[in-house]
């Protein structure tokens, strides 16, 4: 009996829940080939909408299809643009609520999994934090874990290191949640992510897609053999074939003076580090955590 998403839809709006045995006829009805199509991921994100109830296993599922389907349906495989992005957010935000927890994981996942993902997907999933947390008056354990692996996600330009942008924002939460009874992790992550903002310097910068797409042709190019790759390199040189299809750049010439440079704070750091201690015309312990531990680290 074939499996039919219009019944299971039905079935979803009279108040049927999604049941592990459900989920394994959806993986058996949509990845029998290995990949999900546009229309299958539009119609699971369907049923993600019209579930009031669910297994686990469903919340595993839908993670795993849709960021199989992201990252795998276009190439180069990997990579996030900008439509991708825009689908994704326009699926999860669709009803203008806040998202739910499987959906807001499923996001994270993609930015820790991309090798590139635009700056506007991770924004994005920052404001959904912010906004559950100005609702719920306090910064638990589950934000904290998830503002870290947003922050630091690999995917996208800023990986690794924390835009003034986001500096902003977590001083927002720290003051909308000041007197709250926060995570115990709070505050160091607040501590470490503003003070990498002052602070932290990184050489990583992911390969452009176009560079990227032609290096996953070129691989997977399974009509060529040793002698056709052998034609297809004489008279060539393989060391400027392989910068050209990696976008290879040169590196610092002097790792450690970049890497100081960076720690030490600029004037306009320190105005801007200054107007948000000052803002209230008060220290509070988050603010005198940050300013000793840029003490420390700008001394060394």
């Amino acid at each position: 009996m074939s499996f039919s998403f219009s019944d299971f839809a039905a079935a979803l709006k009279a108040g049927a829940r999604i049941s592990a045995e459900d989920v394994l006829g959806l993986r058996r009805q949509v990845w029998p080939d290995g990949s999900i199509s546009a229309d299958e991921a539009d119609q699971l994100f369907e049923l993600n909408r019209l579930a009031r109830e669910s297994d686990p296993e469903w919340a595993d599922f839908i993670i795993e299809a849709m960021t199989d389907h992201v990252l795998n349906a276009k190439a180069p495989r990997g990579y996030i643009d900008e439509d991708n992005a825009a689908w994704l957010i326009s699926q999860v935000d669709r009803d203008g609520a806040l998202v739910t927890a499987t959906e807001l994981e499923l996001v994270v996942k993609l930015l820790e999994k991309a090798l590139n993902a635009p700056a506007s997907l991770k924004a994005w999933s920052l404001r959904q934090i912010e906004a559950g947390v100005i609702a719920d008056g306090a910064i638990g354990e589950d934000e904290a874990k998830l503002l870290r692996r947003i922050l630091f996600a690999a995917g996208g330009e800023g990986a690794l290191t924390v835009s003034q942008d986001e500096a902003e924002l977590l001083w927002r939460l720290k003051d909308a949640c000041l007197s709250a009874d926060n995570a115990p992790g709070w505050k160091t992550l607040f501590v470490q992510a503003v003070g990498n903002h002052l602070m932290a310097w990184s050489s990583y910068t992911p390969l452009e897609r176009g560079a990227a797409a032609r290096l996953e042709a070129f691989v997977d190019d399974h009509s060529s053999n040793v002698l056709g790759f052998l034609s297809r390199m004489r008279g060539a040189n393989p060391a400027a074939e392989a910068r050209r299809l990696l976008a290879e750049k040169a590196p610092s010439p002097d790792h450690d003076a970049d890497v100081d440079a960076a720690r030490a704070i600029t004037q306009g750091e320190k105005n801007w580090l200054q107007s948000h201690v000052d803002a209230d015309g008060a220290r509070d312990p988050y603010e005198e955590a940050l300013l000793a531990f840029v003490a420390e680290e700008s001394s060394r």
